[in-house]
């Protein structure tokens, strides 16, 4: 794979899970730096922002800065400022990403739009009957990503995506998709890294919102077999990756870099 200039990486399933390296993932990316290539971890966490997760991950062994991370709701902010400047915005997440929406400005009375962030305890019956009544009254659903579950160290856990269908299918709207698998998403990736969707491949651990996403976006398309990887959604996903691996240890090998 010669043509490759840069590598999007997934953080959750790939390289950790709960934030603890996966076998051999500190060292291959290593590895893939030390070869040039441009790197980016693209992730939808939603708990977390930019600097906590490069701290978490930096403490873990690899060597990430603020600026290799991009995030589902930094892209949202971006978004947001974007298409929605000046909207009064109430936010739907589990976990403190305040710094990573700076200068959107958050309400929890007659939102223009509403923000649907990572699940958690958060997500009860009151907050998202709250969301429907300002959906019904107009406001605009932003999701920054539609997974419906994802692997910790305790198994697997349900995420926004679950809830998130619920609230288009009562109040009869689709959200706007901000994080993967949205083709903004990744081209605000390559964006970053200066290269084109051809040069670069884009590894992860969801067959659909990581791999397949990133194919129809161009980018080669690489799942592992680790984190939130099942055999059945592989068997009845809606394409068939580049690539399969049984985890990320393995891409300097698919690469082709010397050891």
């Amino acid at each position: 794979m010669e043509s490759a200039r840069a590598v999007l990486i997934d953080i959750d399933g790939v390289l950790t899970v709960s934030w603890k390296p996966l076998p051999g993932a500190v060292e291959a990316l290593r590895r893939i730096r030390a070869a040039g290539l441009g790197v980016a971890l693209v992730t939808n966490t939603t708990s977390r922002t930019r600097t906590s997760i490069a701290e978490t991950l930096s403490g873990a062994g690899f060597e990430v800065a603020p600026q290799d991370v991009l995030t589902a709701p930094s892209v949202t902010a971006a978004h947001l400022a974007e298409h929605f400047p000046g909207a009064r915005c109430a936010l739907l997440n589990s976990g403190d990403i305040g710094a990573d929406l700076e200068g959107i400005t958050l309400v929890e009375d007659r939102p223009d739009v509403v923000v649907l962030g990572g699940a958690g305890p958060e997500f009860d019956y009151a907050a998202l009957n709250r969301a429907f009544g300002h959906l019904q009254r107009g406001a605009r659903l932003i999701a920054m990503h539609r997974g419906l579950y994802w692997r910790t160290d305790a198994g697997l856990q349900l995420d926004a995506g679950a809830f998130l269908l619920g609230l288009e299918k009562a109040a009869r709207v689709e959200a706007e998709v901000t994080g993967k698998p949205s083709p903004a998403f990744f081209g605000a990736a390559l964006a970053r890294l200066g290269v084109a969707a051809h040069e670069a491949l884009m590894v992860g651990d969801d067959i659909e919102s990581d791999v397949l996403a990133a194919q129809r976006a161009g980018l080669t398309g690489v799942l592992v077999k680790t984190g939130k990887y099942r055999p059945e959604t592989h068997e009845h996903a809606s394409g068939t990756p580049d690539h399969v691996v049984d985890s990320f240890a393995d891409l300097p090998g698919l690469l082709g870099l010397a050891q």
